[in-house]
């Protein structure tokens, strides 16, 4: 079974699937369009934390930043041998349940121009194309996605 909680990102299971995230993402973009929060800073004030396990073993991690008026999707990673199974969505609502909780009023978030599953995902859960907000740039890597909650 699926379960979706709250977690640390320092323990092994995030650590680990954390850490391979970035290494897909610097080997995919050059490093100034690499946009990834520190493992540590996952942890800071109006931040939550997420993972999905099954027994033990971690397969996905997402978290919600808080700014102001909005929430950031940040850290949005599947282990490989568990993509297509639904844990991208389960943590992805898990955030959007967060947001809600704490009063946002729309979750933003920036992903890369050849993640199409990240795309799609992003879509169907009604996110839609918006300009860059927060200290991000233009981008020839970068997408952007916003949806009012």
């Amino acid at each position: 079974m699926l379960i979706i909680e709250e977690a640390n990102p320092t323990a092994p299971g995030p650590r680990s699937l954390l850490e391979a995230s970035h290494r897909l993402m610097e080997e995919l973009f050059p490093p100034e369009d690499n946009h990834y929060l520190a493992v540590e800073a996952l942890m800071g004030p109006g931040m939550h934390f997420f993972q999905a396990r099954e027994g033990q073993e971690t397969l996905g991690t997402g978290a919600l930043a808080e700014k102001a008026g909005y929430g950031e999707v940040k850290s949005m990673f599947t282990a490989p041998e568990a993509r297509g199974k639904g844990v991208a969505a389960a943590i992805l609502r898990q955030i959007e349940d967060r947001a809600r909780e704490v009063g946002l009023g729309a979750l933003k978030l920036e992903t890369g121009d050849t993640l199409h599953a990240a795309h799609a995902l992003y879509e169907r859960h009604g996110f839609m194309l918006c300009e860059p907000f927060g200290d991000y740039e233009a981008s020839a890597f970068s997408i952007f996605y916003e949806k009012p909650l």
